[in-house]
This record gives structure tokens, C-alpha cells and sequence, in this order.
């Protein structure tokens, strides 16, 4: 086992008999950082992919490289994902690729579903059996570029967003919408009423059925989009960007205490499909606050909970929670501390109600727990490479985990005693 600078010093604060009774991957988890959550301390891979806690196994599926039902390869680049009911029991997952124009792998599709002959970014759609089987893999999405995130929606489609604002032979910045029952590639149409920017992550609140979206930049904002028709976006609506009421032009990075609420409105993006990156400026003059590199976002249970990837003091990242019944907005969680939490990226609402967290961060990358309470704990640890973690979800009954390791591209079924 490779030790990088973070564990070298954790195990160097066992002390040398510690050191030598604990094995190197017990002794990083008895730093109080890392201690055990409601499921246990994690347990080598004897296969060194993935750590799980004891009573818990992964089966690898549809990786990069391999031969689809549909005949074309599984593109590399695995992002963010989402799972919807299938037949019999089954889970449909629609998955992203963050692929962009100079990437060497792309979606293949026939030239009339691109939505770009130059995008190399989309989407694939897979369903597996509650055995974890892999009844079928195909493309459903082609064209786009850098399919970053996204989000489900409460009608049974994944809002697949592109984090670009790149010109190809069309221009790009939107979200396009995928329905999970596709079975084979939809024809691309851009949401451009959504708004051009560099998207991230989408959530919609089943109420109301207002998408929220997030920016993944150094001043991004937090949108909302107001559908003019609800459940039907591609019929337009307005786009929002939210304003802290008493802190006016906001930077959220520092100055935030945990647990504080404030009352948010919002102001209304007049030119949401510019030329320029003009979106997020047009709403910073008119009092929107900014977020440090907004990423993943997720409903659940009431509440629209989102990260900063680089939030907080030290810049190892913020969960933030926006709750729309009383229009406000707090910071949940917020370490300070790479070692309780490293760059959180994707993000899903368990169904017991835990939030669990992607890292993509340096050295070891984990899947990261909070409990409601705000309790931080490791659920999984990359032991195969570096890459980042994506697209966390749960199969419709809640007995399966599903996430992806970006590279080298493969998707995990995790069950266990959720």
C-alpha cells in the first residue's frame, strides 16, 4: 500500500507499538478523523478496488471499454448518474461521461443523434436486476460535451448538464433532459431557457417542480428554474438566481457559521442563453450570492442539499441546505479539515436519511456519510487508484448503492445491511 502524506501522518501518531499491532489500513482509521460509522470501520479489499464496512460487497459492471447491448463501447469518463424503477424489480441507472472536445474516447452514436458532430460527452443507460445483474447497457445521450452531473426528476428523467461553455459547431452550456424508459439514443434538444453556464448538478423539488441547479465556478451562483409548465421544461419558464436577504452580493466561502439561517429571495436572470458567461454576473449585480464551485445537489425529505467543492476557510469544501417551505438557507457542514472531508463533489439523500458524498480530492478518496445530526464518516474508500467517486445513488427499494469510479470508468453495485 502506497501511504500518501495525509496517512503517513496518521499512522506516524500511533506511535511505533500501534504501528506495529494495527495493520496500515487499521491504523489510518484509528485517527479520530476517520472513526468508525454507523456501519463499522471500513475492511481491506483483499482485491484492493474498494473498502467497505464488514457485510458489505460491490459487483463491478459496465466498464469502460466493454461492448454494449447496442454494439458501441461504454465511454470512458464516468460522472454523474441517477436510478429510476425498472421491470421486475429492476433498476434503470442513467449515467453521465464528462467528455469533452479534445478527450480521447467519446459516445458513439449514429451522426443524426448528435447533438453535436463534435461533442464527445452523454450519456449511457443501463439496468441491472436485484441480483445485480446487468441485464442491458446502451447510449442515450451523444454529442454534448462534458456531461458533467445532473439530476432525476420526479417524472422519471435524468437532466443530464453540461459543464462547458465551449462553442463547437453549436453552442454549448445546457441541459438536456434523458428519459430513463429510452432504449436507445433521444433526439438532443438543449433546455435553453435553463440557462448557458457552466452546470452541475440539477434537483428538483417534487412540489413545486422547480429544478435548482448548481455552477461549478470560483462565483458561482445557485439557480432556480421556474418551469412555465410543471413537469414539461421544455415549454420555457424564468430563471432565478438566489439572494441572501441581509447579505446582498454574498461570498459564501468564509463568514458562515454552521446551523445559522438566513431568509433568501431570488432575482430573476433577464438573459439566461447569452453569447458571453454573462449569466452568473448578470446575477451577482443584482444581489446574488456566490458559491465556491457549486456542485452536487440532491432533494430529500423537504430539504435541497448542495456542496461547495473548495468552500470553507480552508477550502476542503461546505454542504450547504436551502429549505424551500421557509425560504432559507444554512450552512450544514463545513470540516475545515481534508481529513474529515476532501473536495465533496456528487452528493444523494439516503433513504434513512444520511447524506452520502463523493470526494474528489488528493490522496485517498472516499464516499463520505453525514448523518442528520451532522456526524462525518468514511463508507468507502478507493483502493484501486486516485480517481474521484460520482454519481452516488440508490436503487428504488434503497437496498442498493450504486456510484461510479471516474477512471478508469467502471459502475458499483454495493449491497449490505443498509
Amino acid at each position: 500500500m502506497t501511504l500518501s502524506r495525509r496517512k503517513f501522518f496518521t499512522l506516524a501518531g500511533t506511535g511505533t507499538a500501534g504501528a506495529l499491532i494495527l495493520s496500515p489500513l487499521q491504523a489510518f482509521y484509528a485517527n479520530r478523523a476517520f472513526a468508525a460509522g454507523p456501519y463499522g470501520s471500513l475492511v481491506s479489499d483483499p482485491k484492493r478496488v474498494l473498502d467497505l464496512p464488514s457485510g458489505f460487497s460491490y459487483v463491478r459492471m459496465s466498464e469502460a471499454g466493454q461492448t454494449m447491448s447496442d454494439g458501441y463501447k461504454v465511454p470512458g469518463a464516468h460522472d454523474g448518474m441517477a436510478a429510476f424503477p425498472g421491470t421486475n424489480g429492476s433498476t434503470i441507472l442513467v449515467r453521465n461521461h464528462e467528455l469533452n472536445f479534445s478527450s480521447g474516447g467519446s459516445v458513439g452514436a449514429p451522426s443524426n443523434k448528435k447533438y453535436d458532430s463534435k461533442g464527445r460527452g452523454g450519456t449511457t443507460t443501463l439496468e441491472v436486476s436485484s441480483t445485480r445483474v446487468l441485464l442491458r447497457h446502451h447510449g442515450s445521450l451523444a454529442g454534448t460535451d462534458r456531461n458533467c452531473a445532473g439530476g432525476p426528476t420526479p417524472w422519471g428523467s435524468w437532466l443530464s448538464c453540461e459543464e462547458s461553455f465551449e462553442t463547437g459547431n453549436k453552442k454549448h452550456g445546457y441541459v438536456f433532459e434523458v428519459p430513463s424508459s429510452a432504449t436507445s439514443f433521444v433526439t438532443p434538444v438543449p433546455l435553453t431557457a435553463m440557462g448557458r453556464f457552466n452546470h452541475e448538478a440539477a434537483a428538483v423539488d417534487p412540489n413545486t417542480g422547480y429544478v435548482y441547479m448548481t455552477e461549478d465556478r470560483g462565483d458561482g451562483l445557485l439557480y432556480r428554474f421556474v418551469p412555465r409548465t410543471k413537469g414539461k421544461l421544455s415549454d420555457g419558464g424564468t430563471l432565478y438566481a438566489l439572494r441572501i436577504k441581509i447579505k446582498p452580493k454574498a461570498y459564501t466561502k468564509t463568514g458562515f457559521t454552521v446551523g445559522q439561517d438566513f431568509s433568501v429571495d431570488w432575482v430573476r436572470i433577464t438573459n439566461p442563453d447569452p453569447s458571453s458567461d454573462t449569466v452568473r454576473s448578470e446575477g451577482y449585480n443584482l444581489g446574488a450570492a456566490r458559491f465556491s464551485r457549486g456542485e452536487g445537489i440532491f432533494y430529500g425529505r423537504g430539504d435541497i442539499y448542495f456542496c461547495c467543492t473548495n468552500g470553507g476557510s480552508a477550502g476542503y469544501g461546505q454542504v450547504w441546505r436551502y429549505t424551500p417551505a421557509t425560504e432559507t438557507l444554512s450552512l450544514f457542514a463545513q470540516p475545515n479539515n481534508r481529513g474529515v472531508l476532501d473536495y465533496p463533489d456528487n452528493i444523494v439523500v439516503a433513504p434513512n436519511g444520511d447524506l452520502f458524498l463523493c470526494e474528489d480530492g488528493d490522496g485517498d478518496i472516499f464516499i463520505v456519510g453525514i448523518t442528520p445530526s451532522g456526524t462525518l464518516y468514511k463508507f468507502a474508500r478507493n483502493a484501486l487508484n486516485s480517481s474521484e467517486f460520482a454519481g452516488v445513488c440508490f436503487s428504488p427499494d434503497g437496498k442498493i448503492m450504486f456510484v461510479n469510479m471516474q477512471s478508469p470508468g467502471i459502475t458499483f453495485a454495493i449491497r449490505g445491511p443498509w
